[in-house]
């Protein structure tokens, strides 16, 4: 994949504006809060969606101002044209990453639910959004996974009617970072919630990225 730099920008005749725009500071200041993004991945049905559904509806009780970045919405929309290939998966973490940072640049705390099955893929994401970016890992068995399986998925994949399938045909690397881990066989999806609340809270009051 081609790196953006400012060089090939100008090659391509290309010049962003954001000198006349009104600042971030300017945006995060009407909404009082910071943006920020909490990156959630995981398997298919380990619960990302859930907590992220949670956790908005928690946050807008607050006051906060969110923006829940979906996997599966976003790939019925703005990555319809996308597979499951290794370019195409890459392609769709890139659309997604770029559009929460643009989020988190106008003050929106973007709680994005994506599988993002690799390190390579987080990496990728992590240098795109830049220290606004925070990893949480929502983690669940395969099995466990299968067994709940919400959207039929697993079933079709053991049938053979869904390829490339994450944990299954394409393998899903867990983190080696530290990262929060939120267990969804060990706690409960509101439990969860709430423990990425606190951590959000301490993520706007430190101030600081990773």
């Amino acid at each position: 994949m081609v790196s953006v730099t400012d060089e090939n920008l100008k090659n391509r005749n290309i010049h962003p504006e954001t000198k006349r725009f009104l600042g971030r500071l300017d945006k995060e200041a009407l909404l009082k809060q910071r943006g920020v993004v909490l990156w959630m991945y995981g398997l298919s049905g380990s619960g990302k969606s859930t907590i992220a559904n949670l956790l908005e509806r928690s946050l807008h009780d607050e006051g906060r101002f969110t923006a829940i970045l979906d996997g599966d919405n976003l790939r019925a929309g703005l990555n319809a044209n996308l597979g499951f290939s290794d370019e195409d998966r890459a392609e769709n973490v890139r659309r997604v990453a770029e559009t929460a940072k643009l989020l988190a640049g106008l003050g929106v705390i973007v709680l994005v639910s994506v599988i993002t099955p690799r390190r390579a893929l987080r990496e990728l994401a992590g240098g795109i959004v830049g220290s606004d970016f925070h990893e949480i890992y929502v983690r669940a068995a395969f099995e466990t996974c299968a067994e709940r399986d919400p959207k039929g998925l697993y079933a079709k994949a053991r049938d053979g009617a869904l390829k490339q399938f994450t944990g299954k045909d394409s393998g899903f690397e867990e983190p080696e970072n530290g990262c929060l881990t939120l267990d969804t066989e060990a706690s409960s999806a509101e439990e969860c919630a709430l423990l990425l609340r606190d951590h959000l809270r301490r993520i706007v009051d430190s101030g600081s990225g990773n």
